[in-house]
């Protein structure tokens, strides 16, 4: 799901995304995730990458740290 980046509301559109990706989270009984510990460039970094080329790899190890940590496996 894209809503970050298509910026659907005037302000919220980060904070929507990521409600919406704990809530799916929760939903298959998980552990939502905040992302706290990450670099802001590191982050934006990600997610053009993701959204204009289609390239995972740099958010999902941001994703996979994030989730490791709010999991307390860190």
């Amino acid at each position: 799901m894209l809503l970050s980046y298509i910026q659907p509301f005037v302000d919220g559109n980060k904070r929507t995304a990521r409600i919406v990706s704990n809530a799916i989270l929760l939903a298959h009984r998980h552990c939502p995730i905040s992302f706290r510990i990450v670099d802001n460039l590191e982050y934006k970094k990600a997610m053009l990458l993701f959204c204009e080329q289609n390239k995972l790899s740099n958010f999902k190890k941001i994703f996979i740290e994030q989730y490791d940590f709010a999991a307390g496996r860190r």
